[in-house]
């Protein structure tokens, strides 16, 4: 008997009697005394299991005043995609925290991630070994000011940025109202009222060259406004002015494509002669260009005509590259 089906032997004596005796459960289990033991201390110390051995009925029970003894509850035979994903995610961002103050606070929650992920026999390691999550595209430069900004955003204060212009090449200086910090395609970002433009505009943290706290309260945006400003369209920098692009995938491709989301109002159909339709709202449309390119040929844009002159732009100079 694997030691995870032993697992929840042991649980399901407990919950279905008032106590059991250690001979019932040695019986039960086919093991040696030794193993039982450590299969109770490992349910105890790892799973947080309330099993109290009982004098006065000579058995082991479920002491239900422990603390956190509601919470307790054996791990699934396996986890599904989101949990797994969800668990080794934090396990990795947690890994790669430099040492600091937070620490000794940290460490606990470390241990205790790795305790849920553990199944049975197969340890953390052995897990991650198995199963990888690979952030290809993500900055791997650190983010030098993220303490001053994330400070900045608890404290509701305004925040002065300089801030790279990738596309011009040019530093600017930002006069910015914190709204939220949000993680994007494993890269970060910092919504933001700036105070510059008076308009919603979203900054990407590793473009920030220098961040210093203001003396203003920020103010505060709506979140619906915020949604609606950088969450409406495709992509990480949206707005308001919406446009809507219609892509038609390849039958070979559309098998692929279709099961994707890329939007949450996108709209959906499949052609007469087996090509994916695709619409999708966007207000701007470098990163919507960069996602159409992946697919070559496998895709084409049938509307907006603005969109499907960029595309033939953008192709004719990669052509122009290679001759």
């Amino acid at each position: 008997m694997e030691r995870t089906e032993r697992f929840y032997k042991i649980d399901r004596l407990l919950r279905d009697n008032r106590s059991v005796s250690l001979e019932r459960f040695l019986e039960v289990l086919s093991i040696s005394k030794a193993t039982f033991k450590r299969d109770i201390e490992y349910m105890r110390d790892r799973l947080s299991a309330p099993i109290i051995w009982d004098r006065e009925l000579r058995g082991y029970i479920f002491d239900e005043t422990i603390e956190d003894a509601q919470s307790y509850e054996l791990p699934g035979i396996w986890f599904n995609q989101s949990e797994i994903f969800a668990l080794l995610s934090m396990e990795s961002l947690l890994s790669q925290i430099q040492p600091g103050l937070l620490g000794p606070r940290l460490d606990p929650l470390k241990q205790k991630l790795r305790d849920l992920i553990e199944v049975g026999e197969y340890s953390v390691d052995v897990i991650k070994n198995r199963i990888k999550i690979l952030n290809m595209g993500s900055r791997s430069r650190s983010i030098k000011h993220f303490e001053v900004i994330a400070f900045s955003l608890m404290q509701q204060s305004q925040l002065q940025l300089t801030y790279y212009v990738r596309s011009r090449e040019e530093l600017t200086k930002r006069f910015v109202s914190p709204q939220r910090i949000v993680y994007y395609r494993d890269n970060w970002y910092l919504d933001a009222w700036c105070h510059s433009v008076n308009a919603i505009r979203s900054f990407s943290l590793d473009a920030v060259r220098s961040a210093r706290l203001g003396n203003d309260d920020a103010i505060q945006c709506d979140s619906e406004e915020l949604d609606s400003v950088l969450g409406s369209g495709y992509g990480i920098f949206s707005g308001t002015n919406l446009s809507w692009a219609k892509l038609r995938f390849r039958p070979e491709r559309a098998k692929w494509v279709s099961l994707e989301e890329w939007h949450p109002l996108q709209r959906t159909e499949f052609d007469g002669e087996g090509y994916f339709i695709l619409e999708i709202p966007y207000a701007e449309e470098h990163e919507l260009i960069m996602d159409i390119l992946r697919f070559g040929p496998d895709v084409e844009v049938l509307k907006p005509a603005s969109l499907r002159q960029a595309i033939i732009k953008k192709t004719t100079d990669m052509v122009a590259v290679y001759q």
